[in-house]
């Protein structure tokens, strides 16, 4: 489950990078367009993609703390029961082997 909640923020990181990248590209092709309104337009956007910069940066950096601590607890857990984890690995072995096999 963590892993594909993780492959979707990825990819969620991925396609908000070429969102951001498309629309600097249109306020780049779109300085020369004259009037206020375009003007004031342009500014509000460029202050928007700003603000989603730095709220995607701040979702990365959450994110990677989050999973170098799930990952040393994680590790630590395995160092402390040995037993215990190779027992679950074990299991979802199996599970997932019979899933596999009624398909």
């Amino acid at each position: 489950m963590t892993q594909v909640t993780s492959a979707y923020r990825e990819k969620l990181v991925a396609d908000l990078r070429v969102v951001i990248g498309d629309a600097e590209e249109l306020l780049r092709l779109t300085a020369g367009q004259a009037g206020e309104q375009a003007k004031e337009l342009r500014g509000r956007m460029q202050h928007r993609l700003d603000e989603a910069k730095i709220g995607l940066a701040h979702l990365q950096d959450t994110a990677a703390g989050k999973a170098q601590v799930v990952g040393h607890n994680a590790d630590e857990y395995v160092h402390k029961n040995p037993w215990a984890a190779m027992g679950a690995a074990a299991v979802l072995g199996v599970v997932a082997g019979l899933l596999i096999g009624r398909s």
